[in-house]
């Protein structure tokens, strides 16, 4: 069914050599009553462990984390291969850390500040939490994770400063992963402030990483991951074919070969201070920063890279991105439920708006986060209209709890970021935002209901809270809704941007779209209407005989006359109201035309030749309308491919969408 092969980069230590990832199945693919089994390209049976974490509406598997002990009595290549088995699963109860600690398991964080040492130590979280919360189990491998205030040498906990630990403990291998995550991130403890401390952490009584004068901003936190015992790090690579027809990810074009000098790039940027703790990797650090950016899009340009080509250079960037994910100060903690906050608890909280505006008349209580109580500046903006998708693609292929919860963290922000009164509070609305920031917020919502574990009361949220936001777009933009129009385009005041509100943005218009596609893809029954209204838009400006489709990726699109006058009825009014008259008296598509706007014949504007240009922001847009069932949708694709002038995506293909057989 599924393939993942990995080169080994050195000799394990051992016969085997653990491998741990993560894995989406189509619908179907593997029914809750079935089970996995596993063998080399040769035949050879490999022990499997599978911990299910997220099903499909029919029950079968959507995603679970694999464990398999692969042989490496050869050097290169090993490919496991995944068979689905009619039988149910065999249940194993997975062990405590007994044996671990035992076996003198011993990892620690050591932090000096203000004079004072402050320390946190897995093995004794592990000796004394009588249960630590599971995430993986079974006879290969237990995943526990433990966190605890760190403290001072007088027992005195920091208020502010908390160590979590992961630990992936294989079973008789005498190997464990430790993932050490160091948070500034209490959302209502008071006086939060960016910290400057020395950090040293110890695996096996050894120091592995330290750093001094480390600045770790406010509302943020910062991860690295260690072995303890035998280091058997094993390269995966995915069957990127799979993982896009299951639809877990777009659609993007596999004969696109990703440029070597693309990737080396990559490597060249991904270096130094950007790699280490409160550092952004590939990130723009300021998200509000206009332009094209690779970053931008369903997928970052990096992550398709490394989906494409299973490079191990792109795999490393796109996992170490995700891990600077983190830097961002935005990250909320509710120190009752030791989650992200969540607008369940607290719909009135929000980063902008007045203290009235938090008031809950329910509780009678203020649900303001405290003010600065020192230094809390720092280089890095979140901005929900320029906001990557950082970690979703990292959990499927990893299943990495830290990836989970960051998606999770960066979701939530998108929720109550805003004036509580222009979300709905509760419901947590997007529309009362820039349309682009409404098409990001809407893509990292549809990947947290789709991908969170069903056993993590945070699913149901996401879900209620994605079904609360597509009834709100079916209601206000359905043919009798109070924003509908003829184009099937988002035009209240907050997508009439541009020319004295008269006009909108396409390019923003489409990556809404996409992000609704998606939604689509994926499953969400409710995202199916909005699609078929709002794939107008790009198939319009493509078929549309009042409106030249050379100019389907033109930047400011006029819908009305002026702010408060009526909106136009036709593609044709607009189409003259938004392009220059000398350019709209030729007939389009003509060699005049071209000559006019100085392109070539059948080259659309919009720097066509760029793969992040306009046309570009485009293609995802009209690739996902393709199978939203609006006609002439085939037509506008096929017009769309056969232009003169497209983009090498071979460099940034986060674009580089097509559509579904």
């Amino acid at each position: 069914m599924q393939r993942a092969s990995g080169p080994s980069g050195s000799s394990p230590t051992s016969a085997t050599a653990p491998v741990t990832f993560g894995q989406v199945f189509a619908q179907g693919d593997l029914p809750k009553s079935g089970s996995l089994s596993a063998s080399l390209d040769d035949g050879t049976a490999v022990r499997l462990q599978v911990d299910p974490k997220a099903s499909n509406p029919d029950g079968s598997i959507r995603h679970a984390v694999i464990t398999a002990l692969v042989p490496f009595d050869r050097y290169g290549k090993t490919t496991l291969l995944l068979n689905r088995n009619a039988s149910a699963p065999a249940i194993s109860q997975g062990a405590g850390p007994a044996e671990l600690l035992s076996n003198g398991f011993k990892a620690d964080v050591q932090i000096k500040l203000n004079g004072e040492t402050y320390t946190a130590s897995a093995d004794e979280l592990l000796r004394s939490t009588s249960k630590p919360s599971v995430w993986l189990s079974g006879p290969l491998v237990n995943e526990w994770h433990v966190s605890a205030p760190l403290k001072s040498d007088k027992g005195q906990a920091h208020p502010h400063l908390t160590a979590r630990f992961a630990i992936r403990s294989y079973t008789g291998m005498h190997s464990a992963t430790v993932d050490v995550v160091i948070e500034n991130n209490w959302a209502y403890a008071p006086a939060p402030q960016n910290l400057i401390y020395d950090v040293v952490v110890s695996v096996a009584g050894k120091a592995v990483y330290s750093k001094s004068a480390l600045t770790h901003f406010h509302h943020a936190r910062w991860r690295k991951v260690f072995w303890w015992g035998s280091d058997n790090t094993v390269a995966i690579q995915h069957d990127t074919a799979y993982l896009i027809a299951t639809k877990a990810v777009p659609n993007y074009d596999q004969s696109i070969r990703i440029a070597p000098l693309a990737i080396q790039k990559m490597d060249a940027r991904f270096v130094g201070a950007a790699t280490e703790p409160m550092g952004n990797g590939l990130a723009v650090p300021y998200m509000p920063t206009t332009g094209g950016r690779s970053d931008i899009g369903l997928l970052p340009g990096w992550a398709v890279s490394y989906l494409l080509s299973m490079n191990e250079i792109t795999r490393k960037v796109t996992l170490g991105t995700a891990d600077m994910s983190g830097t961002w100060s935005m990250h909320y903690r509710n120190q009752i439920t030791d989650r992200p906050v969540s607008l369940i608890d607290f719909p009135y909280m929000t980063l902008v708006g007045s203290a009235s505006d938090t008031y809950n008349p329910k509780t009678k209580k203020s649900e303001a986060f405290p003010p600065c109580g020192g230094d809390c500046a720092t280089p890095y903006s979140a901005d929900t209209a320029h906001e990557p998708a950082l970690t979703y693609l990292p959990y499927l292929v990893t299943g990495d709890y830290y990836y989970l919860e960051e998606l999770q963290f960066w979701t939530m922000y998108d929720l109550f970021q805003s004036n509580p009164g222009y979300r709905a509070n509760i419901k947590g609305l997007f529309h009362q935002t820039q349309v682009r920031a409404q098409a990001w917020s809407l893509r990292d919502l549809t990947y947290a209901a789709y991908i969170t574990p069903d056993a993590d009361p945070f699913k149901k949220q996401f879900e209620q809270f994605l079904s609360d936001n597509l009834d709100w777009y079916n209601a206000t933009y359905q043919p009798k809704g109070s924003q509908a129009n003829v184009f099937g385009a988002l035009i209240d005041a907050n997508a009439r941007e541009y020319l004295d509100q008269t006009a909108i943005s396409p390019w923003q218009d489409d990556f809404f779209t996409s992000a609704v596609g998606r939604a689509m893809e994926l499953g969400f029954d409710k995202a199916k209407p909005l699609l078929a209204w709002k794939a107008q838009f790009p198939i319009k400006r493509m078929t549309d005989p009042g409106y030249c489709w050379i100019a389907a990726a033109v930047y400011t699109f006029k819908v009305t006359d002026h702010n408060g006058a009526p909106f136009y009825t036709d593609m044709s009014s607009a189409y003259l109201a938004s392009n220059p008259s000398d350019i709209t008296a030729l007939p389009c598509a003509s060699s005049a035309m071209a000559s006019a706007l100085k392109l070539k014949t059948n080259e659309m504007i919009g720097h066509s030749d760029e793969p992040e240009g306009f046309p570009s922001n485009m293609q995802p847009a009209l690739a996902l309308s393709v199978h939203s069932g609006v006609p002439g949708a085939q037509q506008a694709w096929q017009r769309f491919d056969s232009r003169s002038v497209k983009p090498d995506y071979s460099v940034a293909p986060q674009f580089a969408i097509i559509p579904r057989n």
